[in-house]
């Protein structure tokens, strides 16, 4: 098994670092932390380190998940140990050293308090290779679209969770796309149907995080 197969495989086992607990049957091993600073260590581009380690690691437990094969604590270990590796992939990101797919905005809706689907898309979207500016909970349509300002070209994540918010992602999805139009604006959340994104302008609406992350592949090179 060669250095990304290994670093793929902590992922989806949520094996931060050799010291954690958590899976028992790897008690004592190297976990993503150690892998990933040793493979950069080594020389290892860390572009290669993303999309051939921690992306396609992060890949499989979103299909897993999305087949209900494992679960929310399974998704939150894996996107721990993926984010151990993550950290020390970011100075290589800023300085230019390696690519990022795009910018994802991402933010809970005005009115609406819940963060445990906001945070793992969050954490999956980096999986994925994108920049993710998270923007917390409560996120009023105007704070989107001055981020959108400040990032142009970047695209807009939407969450809620509340029948009630739901209507505050309409207001949203109009008011950034009614200034650029172009800007690609998904949404998520138990309550949301496709029925409901096609009727308030957004471009694409899953049940889980993997599905965004699919479509979205269609839409950037």
């Amino acid at each position: 098994m060669d250095i990304f197969e290994q670093i793929s495989t902590c992922v989806i086992r949520g094996k931060i670092k050799a010291d954690s607990p958590y899976p028992p049957d790897m008690r004592g091993q190297d976990g993503v932390f150690e892998l990933v600073r040793d493979a950069l260590q080594q020389g290892t581009n860390p572009n290669d380190v993303l999309t051939k380690g921690l992306m396609p690691g992060m890949n499989e437990v979103g299909k897993k998940f999305s087949r209900n094969e494992v679960f929310v604590p399974d998704l939150l270990m894996a996107a721990k140990a993926m984010t151990s590796g993550m950290d020390q992939l970011k100075p290589h990101f800023e300085s230019g050293a390696a690519k990022r797919r795009g910018v994802f905005i991402v933010g809970t809706v005005k009115g609406d308090l819940h963060d445990i689907g906001k945070n793992l898309v969050r954490m999956m979207m980096e999986g994925a290779g994108y920049e993710v500016i998270d923007l917390g909970v409560d996120v009023s349509p105007q704070a989107f679209l001055e981020k959108v300002e400040e990032r142009p070209g970047s695209m807009v994540g939407l969450s809620a969770l509340l029948t009630t918010t739901m209507v505050n992602m309409e207001e949203t999805t109009r008011l950034v796309k009614s200034k650029f139009p172009e800007t690609i604006v998904v949404v998520g959340g138990a309550p949301l149907t496709q029925e409901f994104c096609d009727k308030i302008g957004a471009d694409a609406y899953s049940p889980d995080p993997q599905g965004i992350i699919e479509w979205l592949d269609t839409k950037v090179a």
